[in-house]
């Protein structure tokens, strides 16, 4: 799960909107629509990007159809560490 999370955090060319992603939902579980609207992006890119991080194992989904909530997996809960210390690299690289 680390090399994942590097990966799709730090490394992909949509890491930057992933890592927005996920601190949004660190603050609270939330649907695409919601996320679209917090982040100030388009709702099919939110929409894409989690699907990415669906597929990698990186959130689930809890509820169904339009309000789906996304909430993190137990697997990148458990490797949260992993995810500080990716979060402060990029913050440090943007600075």
């Amino acid at each position: 799960m680390d090399g994942v999370l590097w990966y799709l955090l730090a490394s992909s060319r949509g890491g930057p909107t992933r890592v927005r992603i996920v601190r949004a939902l660190n603050e609270r579980p939330q649907n695409a629509n919601q996320l679209a609207t917090e982040l100030e992006m388009d709702y099919t890119t939110i929409r894409h990007h989690l699907d990415i991080l669906l597929d990698n194992n990186v959130v689930r989904t809890a509820g169904g159809d339009y309000g789906t909530m996304y909430l993190f997996t137990d697997q990148v809960t458990s490797n949260w560490d992993t995810v500080e210390e990716i979060l402060e690299t990029v913050d440090s690289e943007e600075s």
